[in-house]
């Protein structure tokens, strides 16, 4: 795999983004009665998978990471489960329902192998950072006094 330096290079984090843009486009049809019910709910999981995504990707070990690939995993579940809700309230039609739902099928198989990877992957990160500095402690150098040479 190669070194990965930001989440927004995450094959699952511009998934999870595609996500999110289809759910403000389909909950824009939701009847405004359910503004801050269903189509709050599916908005804030799907932000949610994302979120967890990058938010993982900034901690600092891979144990971490998997941590919140897990929670972004069950987020995109909730998506899912609430793409039903509207397909069956009939916010909704079939083939939207079915195309949400196959999106998601597919970032949870992503997320899923890109967690296995990280859990076998020997390296203490997901990325390639800068090393830190060094600081060396040793015998303090005697001070000398700077002498400053005339300019000529």
């Amino acid at each position: 795999m190669p070194t990965v330096e930001r989440f927004e290079e995450l094959r699952v984090w511009q998934e999870s983004r595609d996500i999110v843009g289809i759910v403000y486009r389909l909950t824009k049809q939701f009847p405004s009665s359910e503004r801050y019910g269903l189509s709050s709910q599916i908005q804030r999981a799907s932000v949610s998978t994302m979120s967890n995504i990058a938010e993982g990707f900034e901690r600092e070990t891979n144990k971490e990471f998997i941590r919140f690939l897990y929670i972004a995993k069950g987020s995109n579940g909730e998506v899912r489960s609430q793409a039903y809700i509207a397909l069956d309230l009939g916010y909704i039609s079939q083939a939207r329902c079915d195309g949400l739902v196959q999106r998601c099928e597919r970032l949870s198989r992503r997320l899923y192998n890109f967690i296995e990877y990280l859990k076998h992957n020997s390296t203490p990160g997901p990325r390639l950072r800068e090393p830190p500095p060094t600081w060396q402690v040793g015998q303090p150098e005697t001070m000398k006094p700077e002498t400053v040479e005339p300019e000529t």
